[in-house]
């Protein structure tokens, strides 16, 4: 009977102790997060995406009730940080503002160590935008007919600049040399602010530049925007045409910004961090300043946000492989 009874306690405390740790483990899950969560940049301060996740972390730092830490890891692209993302331990804690070229671009380019598509979960894309392309105010390119007929030309001192190779800036100009049979050079650059800096100072012939970087320039008369990439004229350029209307049907060249985190991260955490990134990508005032940018804000499901960097891998892909883009 002693012995009986004595099974029957063991078991009893048992019981206590998987409860306890049932519990425990629960009320972990409901406090997440329970400490900073950090966020990483694959360029450095002061870059498109850079800037983003400023004026969005610390509205997400109010949805998530925790710090959100911005680490730039420049370089490669955005590898780097793609790279530290991957690595990064699957517990909610780690995330990152991917760009196109991290997301869908780069593993056509180069021989990665992990797969976006595979090694990523995706939280919700982030911002979507046309790049603008943009020439010297002392140009005699005015119009896309005049940088079309100049850049035709055999050896064409027309360049292009971007912030690198595989870069949204970089893409779409590949994709007006195939739509449009040019012949000018493209000249990549570490980050977009060197770029600008050369055009400004003559030693560049264009850009296609994110709206962020060309803005400022415009409105104080040292730039002159030719057209721009996407399927629609940007709000902060309403008398700038696209492309598409400038004699090149159905030419788009999207820019976008998503949030991933590591593959493994628990379901329950990618609906909390989802959850946040939306609210904060839907409050009025974060939206107001990013469209002040140029840039739209594009909250989203993670599902929809893995479908779109599929498809955009695919179509981005191709045209690397159709051009021959190589990683330099």
């Amino acid at each position: 009977m002693t012995f009986h009874k004595g099974i029957a306690a063991a078991f009893l405390c048992l019981s206590g102790l998987a409860s306890f740790y049932s519990n425990t483990a629960l009320a972990s899950d409901d406090a997440y997060p329970n400490r900073p969560i950090k966020l990483l940049v694959g360029f450095a301060a002061g870059g498109s995406s850079d800037v983003v996740a400023r004026i969005l972390s610390p509205r997400l730092a109010e949805a998530l009730k925790q710090s959100v830490v911005i680490e730039n890891r420049p370089g490669a692209g955005g590898n780097i940080a793609s790279d530290a993302l991957v690595r990064a331990a699957s517990d909610g804690y780690t995330i990152m503002l991917g760009t196109i070229g991290s997301l869908a671009v780069n593993q056509h380019l180069n021989k990665l160590s992990y797969d976006p598509l595979k090694d990523m979960a995706p939280l919700s894309l982030a911002v979507g935008f046309s790049n603008v392309l943009v020439v010297s105010a002392s140009s005699n390119v005015r119009t896309l007919d005049d940088y079309v007929r100049q850049a035709k030309q055999p050896n064409s001192a027309l360049s292009f600049g971007s912030s690198g190779v595989g870069g949204s800036g970089h893409l779409a100009g590949e994709l007006l040399k195939s739509a449009a049979g040019l012949n000018n050079q493209h000249i990549a650059y570490r980050g977009g602010a060197p770029a600008m800096n050369d055009l400004l100072g003559g030693s560049l012939a264009s850009i296609f530049s994110s709206p962020t970087d060309a803005l400022q320039f415009i409105k104080a008369g040292k730039l002159r925007a030719i057209a721009t990439t996407g399927s629609k004229r940007l709000d902060s350029l309403p008398d700038v045409p696209t492309i598409a209307e400038s004699g090149y049907p159905g030419f788009q060249a999207n820019n976008w910004y998503a949030f991933t985190a590591p593959v493994q991260t628990p379901p329950e955490f990618i609906k909390r961090l989802n959850n946040a990134i939306v609210t904060t990508l839907s409050d009025a005032t974060v939206a107001a300043k990013l469209r002040k940018l140029g840039l739209e804000p594009t909250p989203s499901t993670p599902d929809e946000a893995a479908r779109y960097m599929r498809e955009e891998s695919e179509k981005w892909g191709a045209l690397v492989r159709k051009n021959g883009i190589k990683s330099e």
